[in-house]
C-alpha cells in the first residue's frame, strides 16, 4: 500500500508533467503556423516590408528603439501578433497581458498603426522576422562582430567600455598586490619561527625602503609610460570627437514638440520640411506653415487663450520676422548631402538618420553623422530597385550578380560622391 505522502508526491509530479506538456504544446502551436513560411520568396518580400515600416525602430536579434523581433510568433499566437502590428493600441486595450507589459517596459511608447498591410504582407513580414538574416554565432565570433549594422560605422570597442576595462584591470592588479602582501606576511611569520641562520634571518627581516622604490629607474619608467598613455588616449579621444555633435539638443526659440506633432498627431515630416523630396535641403518651416494649422487650431477662449509659445508664432507674423530656429544637424562644408536623393529616390525613412524623431520633445542629433557612419550605411544598405525607374539601367548592368544591389555597388564609396 502506498502511503498518503507517496500519493501526494505522485500527484504533484503528474501535475508538474501536465503543466510542462501544455507549455510545450502551446509554444509549438504558436510557432507551427504554416502561414509563416521558410521560403526565400516570402523572406525576401518580408524584408521589403520590414525595411519600409519597421527598420527605423527595430532589429531582429537585439533591442533598439523597440524590442528585438525574432521569436515574436513564438511568444504569442500568430493572429494576435498580426493584430498588434496593425493596431497595437487596440490589442493593448483588449487586455492582452504580454503586450501590455511590453508597452509599459518601453515607457508607453506608441507603435504606429499599420492598417494598410495586407494579410500576405504580414505573413511575409513574420517569415523574414523568424527566418531572415540569421547570423552564425561562430562566423560572428570569427569576424569580431555580432552581425548587426552599427550606426557609428565602427567595429571597435566603445570608449566607455574601454575605460571600464582599464579600471577593472587596475583593480585586479591591486587585488593581486594585496594577496601577495598577505602571502609574504604569512611566510615571514612562519620562517621566523623556524630558527634560521643569521644571514637568512637578516634577509627575511629586512624592511622595504619605499623611498628607494619611488626613486628607482623602473618605477619612474612605469609611471612615465602610464602618464604618456593616458595623455595620448585623452588626445586621441579629443581628436576623434572634433566636429561630432551626437546628442546635441539646443534650446529653440519656440518649444516645438515633435512628439506632439509628428507622434501624436502623425503630421508627415514632408508637410513642414517642404524641400526634403525636391532638393538638397529639407528646409526649416516658416511661420506661415505653422499658421496653416494654428489659424484654425487655437486654445479655448480665442486669441486671448493662446499659449505663450504659440503667441510667438503670431508675433513673428505680425512683425514680419522669421523664427530664428537653431540648426541641430550640421555637416562640414566639404561634405555634400542631398535629401531628395536619399528620401525621394532611395526611399530612406527620416528615422534612419534622425532617430525616433516622432518621440522627441526636444530634437537632438541621434546619429554621429561622421564619414565612417555614412560609409558603413552605403556598404550595408540595399537599393530599393523594384518599381523604381531611376535604377532601371543599373539593375540591367548588375543582372548577372547574385548578390543584392547595394549603394556601394553604384559608386557609393567614391570620394567625389560626397566631396566635390
Amino acid at each position: 500500500m502506498l502511503s498518503n505522502r507517496s500519493l501526494v508526491g505522485i500527484r504533484l509530479s503528474f501535475q508538474m508533467l501536465a503543466v510542462l506538456f501544455f507549455l510545450l504544446v502551446g509554444t509549438s502551436a504558436y510557432a507551427a503556423d504554416p502561414s509563416v513560411a521558410d521560403t526565400e520568396e516570402a523572406i525576401s518580400a518580408g524584408k521589403t516590408v520590414f525595411n519600409a515600416n519597421c527598420k527605423q525602430c527595430h532589429k531582429l536579434d537585439q533591442k533598439y528603439t523597440g524590442p528585438a523581433l525574432r521569436g515574436s510568433s513564438e511568444r504569442q499566437p500568430i493572429e494576435v501578433v498580426k493584430s498588434f502590428i496593425k493596431n497595437s493600441q487596440a490589442v493593448i486595450a483588449s487586455g492582452n497581458a504580454y503586450y501590455s507589459n511590453l508597452y509599459k517596459e518601453y515607457n508607453n511608447t506608441v507603435m504606429p498603426s499599420h492598417e494598410f498591410l495586407t494579410d500576405d504582407d504580414l505573413n511575409n513580414l513574420l517569415s523574414y522576422i523568424e527566418y531572415g538574416d540569421k547570423v552564425d554565432p561562430a562566423a560572428a565570433a570569427a569576424s569580431g562582430t555580432d552581425g548587426a549594422a552599427t550606426a557609428g560605422g565602427g567595429g571597435g570597442i566603445p570608449n566607455e567600455y574601454l575605460t571600464l576595462i582599464l579600471g577593472v584591470l587596475v583593480l585586479v592588479l591591486l587585488l593581486i598586490l594585496v594577496v601577495l602582501g598577505l602571502i609574504i606576511s604569512v611566510l615571514t611569520k612562519y620562517l621566523n619561527k623556524q630558527g634560521l641562520e643569521e644571514d637568512d634571518q637578516e634577509f627575511i627581516s629586512q624592511k622595504t625602503d619605499f623611498g628607494k622604490v619611488f626613486k628607482s629607474d623602473a618605477f619612474i619608467i612605469i609611471v612615465t609610460a602610464l602618464v604618456v598613455a593616458l595623455v595620448a588616449k585623452t588626445a586621441i579621444d579629443g581628436l576623434y570627437s572634433v566636429g561630432v555633435q551626437q546628442g546635441y539638443a539646443p534650446a529653440q526659440p519656440i518649444a516645438f514638440s515633435h512628439a506632439l506633432h509628428a507622434g501624436q498627431y502623425e503630421i508627415a515630416c514632408q508637410y513642414c520640411h517642404t524641400g526634403v523630396e525636391i532638393g538638397k535641403s529639407a528646409n526649416i518651416p516658416s511661420a506661415n506653415i505653422c499658421m496653416n494649422c494654428h489659424m484654425h487650431i487655437q486654445n479655448v477662449g480665442g486669441k486671448e487663450g493662446i499659449s505663450s509659445e504659440i503667441q510667438k508664432i503670431y508675433n513673428a507674423i505680425d512683425n514680419n520676422q522669421p523664427i530664428e530656429w537653431v540648426r541641430v544637424h550640421n555637416l562640414p562644408d566639404l561634405a555634400y548631402f542631398n535629401h531628395s536623393q536619399h528620401v525621394a529616390v532611395g526611399g530612406i525613412e527620416c528615422q534612419t538618420c534622425h532617430g525616433p524623431i516622432q518621440e522627441m520633445e526636444v530634437v537632438a542629433q541621434h546619429s554621429s553623422l561622421t564619414m565612417g557612419w555614412c560609409i558603413d550605411c552605403h556598404r550595408q544598405t540595399e537599393i530599393a530597385t523594384e518599381g523604381n525607374v531611376y535604377y532601371e539601367k543599373l539593375v540591367q548592368l548588375h543582372s548577372d550578380s547574385k548578390d543584392a544591389l547595394k549603394v556601394k555597388d553604384i559608386g557609393g564609396l567614391e570620394c567625389a560622391k560626397c566631396h566635390y
